[in-house]
């Protein structure tokens, strides 16, 4: 059953709750009568639970059953990491 599950892949916009990221997912699609393309986003709530995903990371997302009322996606691996260098205090 776990090969028939859907998986997305975007960026962790938000990781502040515990055990719980914020991911935004984009896709491009062209209009069907006027041709223009389009881009649409999506955000999802994901389980992590390591607590190990950072803002800016690119993450792969899993269905998943529902965990919360608004979570049912589950990070399955982190593909990027996107650490910004810490800013130095002056």
């Amino acid at each position: 059953m776990s090969g028939k599950r859907r998986r997305l892949i975007g960026k962790v916009i938000s990781n502040k709750m515990q055990k719980t990221v914020v991911v935004i997912v984009e896709r491009t699609e062209r209009h069907r009568l006027y041709g223009k393309v389009i881009s649409h986003r999506r955000r999802y709530k994901a389980h992590d639970e390591g607590n190990t995903c950072q803002v800016g990371d690119t993450v792969q997302i899993v269905e998943s059953m529902p965990l919360s009322r608004d979570k049912r996606w589950a990070v399955e691996a982190v593909l990027t990491s996107g650490a910004q260098p810490a800013e130095v205090a002056a």
